[in-house]
């Protein structure tokens, strides 16, 4: 299944780069990033697209990993090392990610919850981990 998945992941990527956003830049109805994180263990630069919602002006990913037990890696590397790269549709940039405290965290993620209820399963899923909230500010 791992080796799957991994194949799912490159091949969205690929189609992502390839077509500049036009493919891959949406999921289940909502916008569609691809983060670039440094790999905390091994310094190598780790991409995944990862859903975006844009509140207020700025720009959210969240850390769902649909509900696991665990933080998905990306958010262990971005911890490390918190400057990453965006790409979006037609558009690439770095950014400083910044993991929400837990006050600002529960606001943002019940609206994101609102406008994809799926999270709200996932934090239920997650049975008691926080499910990290990150905030991409472009530097």
């Amino acid at each position: 299944m791992r080796a799957f998945f991994k194949m799912f992941l490159a091949t969205h990527i690929a189609i992502f780069r390839l077509t500049g956003g036009r493919l891959g830049s949406a999921m289940r109805g909502h916008h569609v990033l691809l983060l670039t994180t440094t790999g905390n263990k091994s310094g190598k630069p780790r991409t995944v697209p990862v859903m975006q919602f844009d509140l207020d002006g700025k720009r959210y990913v969240v850390g769902s990993a649909a509900g696991a037990a665990e933080d998905p890696a990306w958010i262990k590397n971005l911890r490390k090392t918190p400057e990453v790269g965006v790409e979006v549709r037609g558009e690439k940039y770095r950014a400083r990610a910044a993991v929400l405290g837990s006050a600002e965290r529960a606001s943002i993620y019940a609206r994101i919850a609102q406008q994809a209820p799926f999270f709200a399963d996932y934090e239920k899923k997650a049975r008691g981990r926080e499910i990290p909230v990150v905030e991409l500010a472009r530097i």
